[in-house]
């Protein structure tokens, strides 16, 4: 099976919604960037899925659906699990630990900037 690339959807694909709360279906403006770059990993064949904890949620499903359509990604599958086969995940939360040892990767995790980010959501 074709590996595939993972990309979250709230504050990596789209602006995290600040003006509304994501469970009631709301999802921000694109991240054009993001936008553009999973557009051109399409283009080269590559296999891309939405991976985002709101498709825990079964009516989240057409709000995501809706979005991506809108935006040109309308036929990217959505997912809220890994597998063996996800290559690599594109997320705003994230913090890249190399594989067998522990060590972070990039600036170590300042927890207060953390808490404070927590907070303003």
């Amino acid at each position: 099976m074709q590996g595939w690339i993972g990309v979250d959807l709230d504050g990596t694909l789209s602006r995290w919604p600040e003006e509304e709360e994501p469970n009631n279906g709301f999802i921000g403006r694109p991240v054009v960037p993001m936008i553009l770059l999973v557009k051109k990993w399409v283009a080269e064949g590559r296999r891309v899925k939405i991976l985002t904890a709101r498709a825990n949620y079964s009516y989240q499903i057409p709000f995501i659906k809706a979005w991506l359509k809108k935006h040109g990604l309308g036929f990217l599958e959505i997912t809220a699990a890994k597998d063996f086969d996800m290559e690599v995940l594109y997320d705003d939360r994230a913090i890249q630990v190399e594989r067998n040892t522990g060590r972070l990767i990039g600036a170590p995790i300042d927890e207060s900037q953390w808490d404070r980010d927590r907070k303003k959501k």
